[in-house]
C-alpha cells in the first residue's frame, strides 16, 4: 500500500484486523467494513450506542465524548499505521465521536435522532470550510478525529439554535 493514498481508497480492510480491540472500534465494530458508505454506516453505530446511553448529565456525557475523542487519536492513528493509509474510509471512530458531539443536550427523541444524523452525514460529507481545512492540512490520529469533530460542532449548533427557536 502507498502512503498518499487518501480516503478516498478502496484498499480492502483485513477482516481480521476485527480481532484485535483497538482496530474493532476505530473500524466502528465493523460497520467501516461496508463496501459503500463506510461513514454513513460508522455514523449508524453512533446512532445505536447514542439511543443506548442511558439518560446522563451533561458533565459526564461530555466527559465520554473528550474520552472517547482522546481514545480515538490513538485509535485511528494505530489502525492507520496498521493499513499504511491516512484517514482509510473504514476507520469511523471519527464518526461515531462526530455524532456524539452533535447530540450534546439534544432531546433523545426519533424526530431529532434522524435530525442530527442528517446533519452530522450532511457536514462531514461537504466538508465546507474550516473543516475542509481541518482534513487537507491536519494528519494522523488528531487529524482524522478533527475533521469530524468540528462536523459535529457545526451539527450540534444548527440543531440548538432550532431548539432555541421551538
Amino acid at each position: 500500500m502507498n502512503e498518499s493514498m487518501d480516503k478516498n481508497s478502496k484498499t480492502q480492510v483485513p477482516v481480521k484486523l476485527l480481532l484485535n480491540p483497538a482496530h474493532l472500534l476505530s473500524l466502528g465494530f465493523g460497520s467501516g467494513l461496508a463496501p459503500k458508505m463506510p461513514g454513513t454506516m460508522g455514523t449508524l453505530i453512533g446512532v445505536v450506542l447514542f439511543i443506548l446511553l442511558p439518560a446522563l448529565d451533561w458533565k459526564i456525557y461530555i466527559g465520554i465524548v473528550v474520552l472517547a475523542f482522546i481514545v480515538g487519536i490513538f485509535l485511528c492513528d494505530y489502525t492507520t499505521k496498521a493499513l499504511n493509509v491516512h484517514d482509510h474510509p473504514g476507520i469511523v471512530w471519527d464518526e461515531i465521536v462526530g455524532y456524539f458531539i452533535t447530540m450534546f443536550m439534544v432531546p433523545k427523541s426519533w424526530m431529532w435522532i434522524l435530525i442530527g444524523f442528517f446533519l452530522f452525514r450532511i457536514f462531514d460529507i461537504l466538508k465546507p470550510w474550516p473543516i475542509s481545512l481541518a482534513d487537507k492540512k491536519v494528519h494522523g490520529g488528531f487529524g482524522i478525529m478533527l475533521d469530524d469533530v468540528i462536523a459535529g460542532v457545526f451539527a450540534l449548533i444548527i440543531i440548538q439554535i432550532t431548539l432555541y427557536l421551538l
